[in-house]
């Protein structure tokens, strides 16, 4: 059995001194010290041959390691931390990427890490199921990361799209400003080079929504056109758009924390090169340490340069919308939304009396009750 952990040299001395007495039972007194005869011999042999020294604990360091990790591979990992802050597997895994031999295991590469300081402790995190589309451009998420001051006291708003099944960055964009113009001259771009994804997800703010109420803006007018189905994620539920909440802690981390911006197009230039890190260099833990780009196809739905007119059934019943968002029938005026003036829309019979559903392009927008009109 072990030492006590009380003190351990002054328990061997102890011993070595009652062992040393004439008479002694050195069997019986190594029990009583609870070690071994052949510890008892090696603590008396040790003090003979050194004196009090020899009863401290020496190194247990091999004197040769053909395992150990090489200097250049130690050297590597570091640098490889100091240009990205990233953790042991993606460090794997871009090590073998990027030609390396002999690359150590992850775990290895979170000690390296450990040792030169590089690590600091994770947070605990919560169980979570996570969710994502099957193919690319099934679904994307676009939100704005807030806004931050830039030198030459302008702010930055960055706008981020996100393809849900390969998290691969589409846009990420610094805006001046939030509006309607600003985000479509953005997206446009990205829908020319990308195509069109089947749906897009955002959130309640503006300028795609406010509220369940007025969630039709004309930026989502203008979607709805190209043929894209807009979703709006639950009020105050932002795991809703739980990838881009997670890219921008990404992007806040690896980017925003680390860098002062002057201006604007500063600030893009570095955004872009960080956008070809995170999606041709990045590991990713959700994608099996595949890089986002492996797993990204563009659409084969190509953007529109003109939009197609806008046709509805012969069995409609098409109304156009007047300035403040209202359309006339049956001689009553109903209030549909600000965001459709001047477009036309459908009117389409329920299976409730005197109820119609009111249709824009192929979305239900909302209903009428004829036995209540807005005056």
């Amino acid at each position: 059995m072990p030492w006590r952990e009380v003190c351990t040299v002054s328990l061997r001395t102890e011993f070595v001194m009652l062992a040393q007495q004439e008479g002694v039972n050195l069997a019986e007194l190594c029990r009583r010290y609870q070690i071994s005869r052949k510890t008892g011999y090696k603590w008396l042999k040790r003090y003979a041959c050194e004196g009090q020294s020899g009863l401290s604990d020496r190194s247990r360091r091999p004197h040769h390691s053909p395992g150990k990790t090489s200097c250049v591979m130690e050297q590597a990992v570091v640098r490889l931390r100091d240009k990205h802050p990233w953790g042991g597997r993606k460090i794997h895994r871009r090590l073998q990427v990027l030609g390396y031999p002999d690359v150590p295991a992850p775990s290895t590469i979170t000690g390296i890490l450990r040792r030169h300081a590089r690590l600091a402790p994770s947070p605990s995190c919560a169980s979570f199921t996570r969710f994502e589309r099957k193919v690319p451009n099934e679904l994307w998420q676009m939100d704005f990361k807030g806004h931050f001051a830039l030198g030459n006291t302008q702010r930055c708003h960055p706008l981020t799209v996100l393809d849900d099944h390969s998290r691969f960055s589409l846009c990420l964009k610094a805006c001046a400003n939030e509006r309607k113009d600003t985000v479509q001259h953005a997206l446009t771009r990205t829908l020319r080079r990308y195509g069109l994804p089947q749906q897009l997800i955002v959130d309640n703010g503006s300028p795609w929504g406010s509220d369940q109420t007025h969630y039709l803006t004309p930026l989502t007018v203008w979607l709805m056109r190209l043929g894209i189905r807009v979703a709006h994620s639950r009020p105050y539920h932002p795991q809703t758009l739980g990838k881009e909440e997670r890219f921008h802690r990404t992007l806040k981390a690896e980017v925003l924390s680390t860098h002062v911006f002057r201006d604007l197009d500063h600030t893009q230039r570095h955004f872009e090169r960080w956008r070809h890190v995170y999606n041709t260099q990045r590991p990713h833990e959700a994608l099996d340490l595949q890089v986002p780009a492996q797993r990204y196809r563009p659409s084969q739905r190509r953007y529109p340069e003109s939009l197609p007119p806008i046709e509805y059934g012969p069995d409609d019943r098409v109304r156009k919308v007047q300035a403040k968002g209202e359309i006339s029938y049956q001689g009553h005026v109903f209030r549909i939304a600000k965001a459709l003036r001047s477009y036309p829309v459908a009117l389409r019979p329920t299976t409730t009396d005197a109820v119609m559903d009111v249709y824009f392009l192929n979305t239900k927008v909302t209903q009428i009750d004829l036995s209540h009109p807005y005056r």
